[in-house]
């Protein structure tokens, strides 16, 4: 087992879910953890990673990177922060519904860039009806993910907000009781090169907690 395996199976381990792992200059180690909703987590409730999370995970890192001969001068152990990187596709469902920005891996309608409310097409894509003489009820749409836009794409102000067609689908949503149309992007997942969640303080849960000068971490060096 490689030492990359060796982080992921330890965090997972131990109950956490392994975010990212980044090799930094002068041999830093980089590994940033989350906790997991519904799970328990010894000392008082919190949704967001503590020093204590990061102490654990350090002790037990430094050991199996040691059994592993893992090449690295100092590990760092840390939390995702408030703009917490979105790596998996069961990371777009854990945040469905949070302020995301996405970098789209080509341009579309000039820009690579968006920001907006993340949701998944499946909830809402329309059923699609069996064959004719097929037996069975109608089966849900293939799934793929929606940004609500907050900020319009250049593009679609200059015509208008009308669909623009491409791999992602930019099209105007009217908004009940409102005139002016909701701005949205249909993407796929494979279509993305990073998505990150957008720091927003609401004084209240998961998102204000992390809101601290300094975001948990544990710095470690290599045991010898």
């Amino acid at each position: 087992m490689n030492w990359q395996a060796a982080i992921e199976r330890t965090v997972t381990g131990l109950g956490y879910e392994l975010v990212e792992v980044e090799r930094a200059t002068r041999g830093l180690l980089r590994v940033t953890i989350d906790r997991v909703p519904g799970h328990a987590y010894p000392g008082a409730p919190s949704e967001s990673v503590t020093v204590d999370d990061c102490e654990a995970v350090t002790r037990q890192l430094q050991y199996v990177l040691e059994v592993e001969n893992a090449d690295y001068a100092r590990l760092e152990v840390s939390s995702p922060g408030l703009d917490r990187p979105l790596k998996r596709e069961a990371d777009y469902a854990r945040f469905a519904g949070e302020l995301v920005e996405i970098t789209l891996k080509m341009p579309f309608q000039g820009r690579r860039k968006y920001r907006g409310l993340l949701q998944s097409r499946l909830a809402e894509a329309p059923l699609e009806a069996t064959p004719a003489g097929a037996q069975g009820a109608e089966v849900a749409a293939p799934a793929g993910w929606r940004l609500v836009l907050q900020d319009e794409a250049p593009a679609a102000r200059k015509s208008g907000g009308k669909a623009v067609r491409s791999n992602a689908k930019a099209r105007a949503k009217p908004k009940d009781d409102e005139d002016a149309p909701v701005q949205v992007l249909d993407f796929a997942f494979d279509e993305v090169r990073e998505a990150r969640l957008v720091p927003v303080v609401d004084f209240k849960g998961r998102r204000a907690q992390a809101a601290q000068p300094q975001e948990p971490q544990q710095d470690g060096g290599r045991t010898e």
